[in-house]
């Protein structure tokens, strides 16, 4: 496993650990480790899913993060925002498939500020901590 892909993980990582934290200071039970385990099995495994799901995706961000050149924890945080942006209309489809959606465990997603603020506050602990494991040499 290449630099990016440690340094996505551990980035990762820190968003899975801070996620408790963020839930109570936006005052939202939405979970990015919940939205993509819940997406992909039922019952108790949500949250071992979500996890791996999550730090697979955190490898994939920092191979690439890496791969076009960037470094540090400005780069980091810019790139890491830019795709909170461009996904962030997926939060559409998610509002209609979702079983927490369906179920009503979750409120509307896509017009909702906190979990809007959730959102961006996550992405920038993950570009913080991406870019300043791939500090500039």
């Amino acid at each position: 496993m290449g630099r990016g892909a440690v340094a996505g993980v551990i980035a990762a990582a820190a968003w899975v650990a801070a996620e408790p934290i963020l839930q109570r200071a936006f005052r939202t039970r939405y979970s990015d480790v919940r939205l993509l385990g819940a997406t992909v099995t039922r019952g108790h495994l949500w949250a071992p899913a979500g996890v791996a799901i999550h730090l697979a995706n955190g490898a994939a961000f920092g191979t690439a993060f890496e791969s076009f050149g960037h470094r540090g924890w400005k780069q980091g945080l810019v790139v890491a925002q830019l795709e909170n942006l461009a996904l962030w209309p997926a939060m559409a489809v998610v509002d209609r498939f979702h079983p927490d959606r369906k179920s009503g465990a979750w409120p509307q997603l896509l017009r909702n500020p906190r979990v809007f603020a959730y959102e961006v506050t996550t992405h920038a602990v993950f570009g913080l901590v991406l870019g300043s494991l791939l500090r500039r040499r």
